[in-house]
């Protein structure tokens, strides 16, 4: 107990308690410069090529989500998945790869007979299923509305065509 809750206590005054300082949530900004530092922590050749490749396709996955966030809605955890892969999951395979040795990071084994090479691959194919996932539902969304949209217009004005047909024979067309 510390000395200003006794004080309180004896005084009969209670104290408020402190209220945590919560850091601010990410803005879309913010989400794609933490995918730029990224993009160019691997840049130059510094990775091998099947982890660039990988970094490239969670990175333009993420980036393309990013615009789509609030479809997920507020508090979502896939709105969370996207944010925290691009300024904390990406970002620190990344790092702790790269932190390594190269020569020990692609060839000792270090956990199960995998190297550092392997589990950074199994890690950034772990995200970018998981990104695609995200990215999969925040479409569907925009797809499901785009059906409402065209069942409201057919209730409202009728039935769409089917594409319409075109007519080859010569009738109406005035030809003998």
């Amino acid at each position: 107990m510390a000395l200003s809750d006794l004080f309180a206590r004896l005084t009969g005054r209670r104290r408020e308690p402190e209220r945590p300082v919560l850091p601010p949530v990410p803005t879309s900004e913010d989400l794609l410069a933490s995918l730029d530092a990224v993009e160019a922590m691997v840049a130059g050749g510094v990775v091998p090529a099947p982890v660039a490749s990988r970094v490239t396709r969670v990175s333009r996955t993420v980036r393309d989500t990013i615009p789509r966030l609030s479809n997920l809605g507020a508090g979502s955890l896939q709105a969370y998945n996207v944010m925290a892969t691009a300024t904390d999951y990406l970002p620190e395979a990344i790092g702790g790869y790269l932190r390594l040795p190269r020569q020990f990071a692609d060839s000792r084994p270090v956990d199960h007979g995998k190297t550092s090479l392997m589990i950074l691959i199994d890690q950034l194919d772990l995200l970018a299923a998981t990104m695609d996932k995200v990215f999969d539902a925040v479409c569907r969304a925009d797809a499901a509305a785009l059906v409402a949209h065209g069942r409201f217009l057919a209730e409202k004005f009728g039935h769409a065509s089917g594409g319409g047909a075109l007519d080859l024979s010569d009738q109406g067309s005035g030809a003998p």
